[in-house]
């Protein structure tokens, strides 16, 4: 029996979403964790280290196998009822954008040489789309595992998350890195995973005890595919192939600052982000296991000012928040995901995790007029599949 699968009969709310959508009982139910990530941020894509985490925020999926050739898809991102054939060929535009996602991962499958057959599935979250916790990753892995389900293969969780990173590429259009596949695929209760993105190789960290994570949704939605991200990732190539390396994982802080003449300005900086980052990244995980938690705290917000000054992927409401978190004790914050929007992730003393997230909803929205969500994430099991 595969590690993913457990015989647990869970009523999750693709289930019911299926049944009024639907009518009867879906025949496979899945769950696929969001992810926060600590430290460690646009590396991956130049084999870089990261530290994300599974959390308890969930993109839920439930199917059932037809006889058609066809996939009838309903989520709660999009609202509306869509019949894709197993045979197209090129991604859905529009209002069904968001079918890319599912789409393109069973379009994967079926390009291996899976005996991929059509069903119907109904989507649902409490993980908030938009907000740089992964709900794109999620939502690929809750089809992938229905689509195992029905063709009756388990893919080790690398596996699967390599064919889920290539149809987000294909078929979404972000040429994103794989280090929130991995996270939602191969998470740890209690833990962190260190994450090599050259090897693949994945560590467990543990957090702290005394910790706490708190997630701050900014409510200000990004769209990676338009653009902002690709233009850092090419950057970043640039910048590789200027100082002739495979990737920027491949030289130090001191052999960027003494090449740094040989760039022009912008990609000199983009590529200092992502060379001190995967330093931050080792530094952050000695001084986890050594006790330092206020090194730790130091080293994110070093990231925060990279991402925001060098990278240039924050704006103005995560940095708000980025603030009055450290004017509320917090050990350490910064913003997370792909940026332009989206999340903080912040370290807190466990004691006053739920007081920390209370204040800075409110004090945003006394001083800057608009609503924020915070809440506390606990680390997970990765995604996985149930009996009905």
């Amino acid at each position: 029996m595969s590690s993913i699968f457990t015989t647990q009969i869970v009523k999750s709310p693709s289930d019911e979403r299926f049944g009024s959508i639907f009518g009867g009982s879906p025949t496979v139910t899945t769950r696929a964790p969001g992810r926060i990530n600590l430290i460690g941020e646009h590396v991956d894509y130049q084999d870089g280290l990261v530290l994300p985490a599974a959390i308890d925020r969930y993109v839920y999926g439930s199917a059932r196998a037809i006889s058609e050739p066809e996939l009838r898809l309903w989520s709660s991102l999009g609202e509306r009822h869509i019949t894709v054939p197993l045979d197209r060929s090129c991604p859905l535009t529009g209002d069904d954008k968001w079918a890319n996602y599912v789409f393109g991962v069973v379009a994967k499958y079926r390009d291996e040489g899976h005996p991929v057959c059509g069903f119907e599935a109904a989507f649902d979250a409490d993980l908030p789309a938009g907000s740089g916790l992964s709900s794109s990753a999620a939502l690929e892995s809750a089809t992938a595992l229905l689509v195992e389900a029905m063709i009756e293969v388990d893919l080790p969780p690398v596996e699967r998350a390599l064919l889920c990173q290539v149809a987000e590429h294909e078929w979404a259009g972000v040429p994103c890195g794989i280090m929130d596949q991995l996270a939602v695929n191969s998470g740890i209760e209690n833990q962190a995973l260190l994450i090599d993105c050259r090897t693949l190789g994945i560590m467990p960290v543990s957090i702290p005890p005394e910790l706490a994570i708190v997630v701050v949704d900014s409510r200000v939605s990004h769209a990676l595919a338009d653009g902002e991200y690709a233009k850092r990732k090419a950057d970043c190539e640039s910048a590789a192939r200027s100082l002739d390396v495979k990737s920027l994982r491949d030289i130090s802080v001191q052999e960027l600052n003494s090449s740094s003449r040989s760039l022009e300005e912008r990609t000199y900086k983009r590529a200092r982000h992502v060379v001190g980052e995967i330093d931050r990244v080792r530094r952050f995980v000695a001084a986890l296991e050594a006790g330092e938690i206020r090194v730790a705290g130091a080293l994110m917000a070093e990231s925060h000012m990279s991402l925001r000054d060098d990278f240039e992927v924050s704006c103005a409401e995560l940095d708000v928040l980025v603030e009055f978190a450290n004017d509320l004790g917090a050990i350490g914050a910064r913003m997370m995901g792909g940026g332009f929007g989206g999340s903080t992730v912040n370290l807190v003393h466990g004691a006053s995790a739920e007081e920390f997230a209370d204040q800075i909803v409110r004090r945003y929205s006394e001083q800057q007029g608009s609503e924020v969500e915070a809440f506390v994430v606990n680390p997970v099991t990765g995604a996985s599949r149930f009996q009905n």
